[in-house]
Formats: structure tokens, sequence, C-alpha cells
């Protein structure tokens, strides 16, 4: 029987450093993690590199991976010699001239049990994934582990209600958002607070309206690589928040951090009884959600 409870954990780290660094620095933290009782941990998006995005340069190709290398190889073992479930985001080479800004969800046992690649790609000043990343077409999934169900998007995705609620309706007890967010400096002080405010919001929103739990793992720290500009101030604030938007756990905007909170299924279920949004939804009338635009 699936148990009814179990702990999960976001990492925020300052990865502003050569990949052998970070996967080095992950797994210590992975350790740590799990030694606190984490039974599934995330880490932020793009984990084993600086965020490359801020430029259009094909030299940054070189950073990609191909499926089952080097992070897979390390948090497999990993993995399998703690016990735990390792959600790992990475850029994937998927062959030449196609590269997937992807995630591994991988089993207390070691093995493969899920792939999600990133479905929304952003395009905005210093966050040009659209160079670099094909769009995702492995579709939003919820994917069976030894400690529980979950689902896993990325950054972007975190803006859509739909990605949410496929991944939620499919089976999801939780949504795993690894993510690479922050300021531009010099909006920061206009802008910043309204920024951050709507980022949390979106994601609390997609806890209530589907009843689930969700997890945030940003990174934190300046980086700033290339001539002439101020770099991105990530902004951390990673957070774990419960089925009806409530804070379970919070980390701060400039610290590397482990945070922990409990899945509680008896809760969720309990939530949703009382709160049954699932059961009023009028799918006969959502027709037009799959256009781009309704057109007068």
């Amino acid at each position: 029987m699936a148990k009814r409870k179990y702990k999960i954990s976001v990492i925020q780290l300052n990865l502003n450093d050569v990949a052998e660094n970070n996967l080095k620095k992950c797994i210590s933290w992975v350790r740590d993690a799990a030694s606190q009782g984490a039974e599934v941990i995330l880490l932020p998006e793009l984990y084993s590199s600086h965020y490359f995005c801020q430029s259009e340069d094909v030299d940054n190709f070189a950073l990609a991976e191909p499926l089952y290398s080097t992070s897979f190889i390390a948090f497999s073992e990993l993995a399998k010699e703690l016990g735990v479930v390792i959600i790992v985001p990475f850029f994937e080479k998927r062959m030449a001239g196609i590269y997937h800004n992807s995630a591994y969800i991988i089993d207390a046992d070691g093995t493969e049990a899920g792939l999600y690649r990133k479905m929304h790609i952003p395009d905005d000043p210093h966050f040009y994934e659209k160079f670099y990343f094909t769009p995702g077409d492995l579709g939003f999934q919820a994917i069976e582990t030894k400690k529980g169900t979950v689902g896993t998007l990325i950054c972007w995705d975190q803006w859509y209600p739909e990605a949410a609620r496929i991944t939620a309706l499919k089976g999801a007890e939780v949504l795993f958002y690894p993510t690479a967010i922050g300021w531009h400096p010099k909006e920061k002080e206009q802008y910043g607070e309204n920024q951050y405010g709507a980022w949390m919001n979106v994601m609390k929103g997609h806890a209530v309206a589907n009843g689930v739990f969700v997890a945030a793992a940003n990174r934190i720290g300046l980086e700033k690589y290339i001539d002439g500009t101020e770099g991105i101030q990530f902004w951390g604030a990673s957070f774990i928040a419960g089925p009806q938007g409530e804070i379970l756990a919070q980390a701060s905007h400039d610290k590397e951090e482990i945070l922990i909170a409990e899945v509680d299924l008896d809760l969720q279920e309990n939530v949703r009884q009382n709160w049954p949004f699932f059961r009023d939804r009028r799918i006969d009338a959502f027709g037009d959600i799959t256009k781009r635009a309704i057109d007068k």
C-alpha cells in the first residue's frame, strides 16, 4: 500500500560555477537533505551550470549532456544508496541540433521513474531560452515512484494553469517546479516586489485550484558573466505549499538552504472533499481553451 505521508525537500543553491563543482555540491546537499528525512528531493533548474541563457552563444551547447550520462549516473547511484527519489533538472542533448531543458525523476532504487522535457520555452531579455531549447514532446505527466506520485514542470511552465491542471488530473500529489528566476538588477527597485509576488501567487493558486502540494526550487546569487550587462540576481525564495496554498516551508532570498515538509495524502483528500473543484468542472464548456485566441 502506498504511503499516506512522506517528506519532500527542495534545495536552494548558488550554482554559478563549473559543472564538476556543481555536481559535487548538489550531491553533498542531497545527502544532507536525506539525512534530515527527505524522501523526494528537488534540485534547481539546469543544476550543472550557471544560467547560460543570458546570451545567445553556440558555445554554450557544449554544456549539454546526452541522456543517461554524467548526471543520471551520479544521481542514480546516489538515489539507490540513500533510498530517496531525486528530481534532477539538466540540459539534454538529444541529437545534434536538438536540445531540451529536461529533468530526470530518479526512483529510490536508482532506476528512471520518468523523464520530463520543459514544455513552455520563454524568450525574454537575458532569458533567451528559445535559442537553446526545443519545446518538450513528452507531455504533462504524473510519475509513480516508490515514495509517491509526483509531477515535474520546469520554471516557465509554472505560469500556466493548464499544465498544473493536467498534471494533477493525471494523479500527481505534488507539483515540483525546478526554477531559475530572478531580477534584472536595474528593474528590481521598481518591479521586483510585484514580480516576486506574482511568482509566488500563481503557484499557490495552482495548489489551491488542484488540491495539490507545490514545491519550487530556485537558485540564488548574482550571475554576471557577460561584459556590459548587469546579469541576473536570482531571488531564491524557494518554497513548499500545501493544498490550500498554505506555506509549509519558505527559504530566504539570498542563502543556500534545504526546505523539508510533509505530504499528507489524507489532508489532500479532505481538502478535495470540502473544496470539490474537480467535481464541478464544466468540461463540456472548455473546448475553447485549446484555441490560440478566441476571435470575435
